[in-house]
């Protein structure tokens, strides 16, 4: 798979719960700070209704759908740049995942501690945000000893890369989060190159107690108005809520219980769909009577790539991939059908993969 999430922010904002409801996991979860120290893993499915549609279609025995990965990393505080809470090990955790789903406090309880002791969602935002820029500086400052002596040697690639290290250190000593930034498309290899823990995508989610969880709160409204600003996704959960959810084991004991409270779906749902939209994926179809299955890539990829997700062998022989749109599979009433109606392409391994795309792949070896 491949793709995954960091859950993070402040100690105490709810993470290991929506952790636990998402996963369904037994992660530690207790209002004291720096409870998890060991990041926890789980792989969490992505739901898509097409693939229910396919798999009638084609009578499948299986549906297996693609999926994320999430981990729980520890709380940040204030000085974790410098090592403050086990700041540093944490730090490195977060710089190895893809995205970063940002929980933050906008609920009231006095038996659950705030290690700013005071619920203010964006200074929140702001503290993890510069504890973010304050390690990049500091990395950036390391890779600036190296460059500048390799500079001096006459490599002219590293020279190239000085200039943008400079150029990223200005912004953040500035207070710029560079994410947010539009760079020069001969730039833009380089600042990803420079694997900064601030360029990291990022969704905020508002965690509010039950009975905020339809129409939010102040303090929801507050951190959505500055996502917006910052050109972020924003969403609103209760963690509590969502693992009371997670916890039904009927899928409509579910249904039923989210339209008393009259909610279309779950939290849950909703950051692991905003999740994949934030690491900008897409999901193409193998369908077939022993199995229905969804598989993710990023927006862009050919048909190669594609076809190494399934097997190294189906892009070392990839001779073609007969391909067919979920809505013309859907709208034919199957495989046989579209083909007889003309809608099935033949494409060759430059194609571009389109979201949806219900694909076999001809191969020889």
């Amino acid at each position: 798979m491949g793709f995954n999430c960091g859950i993070v922010g402040l100690p105490n904002v709810g993470k290991s719960t929506l952790f636990n409801a998402l996963t369904s996991s037994q992660a530690e979860a207790a209002n004291y700070p720096f409870c998890t120290i060991e990041p926890n893993l789980g792989r969490v499915p992505v739901p898509d209704p097409r693939l229910d549609v396919l798999a009638d279609l084609a009578s499948s025995e299986r549906r297996i759908p693609t999926s994320l990965e999430f981990i729980d990393i520890a709380g940040l505080v204030r000085g974790a740049s410098s090592g403050e809470g086990l700041g540093n090990q944490f730090l490195a955790q977060i710089r190895e995942v893809d995205a970063l789903a940002h929980v933050v406090r906008c609920f009231e309880d006095e038996d659950v501690s705030h290690t700013q002791g005071a619920i203010d969602p964006v200074s929140d935002v702001q503290v993890v945000q510069t504890e973010l820029m304050l390690a990049d500086l500091e990395s950036l400052g390391k890779q600036r000893v190296r460059l500048e002596k390799m500079k001096r040697g006459g490599d002219r690639e590293s020279a190239a890369l000085l200039q943008v290290v400079n150029k990223v250190s200005r912004c953040l000593e500035a207070g710029d989060m560079i994410g947010g930034l539009e760079w020069p498309v001969s730039e833009r290899g380089l600042v990803r190159g420079l694997r900064l823990l601030s360029t990291k995508p990022v969704m905020y989610v508002s965690n509010v107690e039950e009975s905020a969880v339809r129409l939010g709160n102040a303090h929801s409204r507050a951190l959505s108005e500055f996502a917006q600003k910052s050109g972020a996704e924003s969403i609103t959960v209760s963690a509590q809520l969502d693992s009371e959810i997670a916890a039904m084991g009927d899928p409509k004991e579910r249904r039923e219980f989210l339209e008393a409270m009259g909610l279309a779906e779950s939290g849950l749902t909703r950051i692991v769909r905003a999740g994949y939209k934030l690491l900008d994926l897409i999901t193409f179809f193998t369908v077939g009577p022993k199995e229905a299955r969804a598989w993710t890539v990023r927006k862009g990829s050919d048909a190669i790539h594609a076809a190494a997700k399934i097997h190294t062998d189906f892009a070392r022989g990839f001779i073609k991939a007969d391909t067919i749109s979920y809505g013309d599979f859907e709208l034919a009433g199957g495989e046989s059908k579209a083909r007889e109606a003309g809608r099935l392409r033949q494409e060759g391994r430059d194609y571009i993969v389109e979201d949806g795309d219900v694909i076999l792949f001809r191969f020889n070896v």
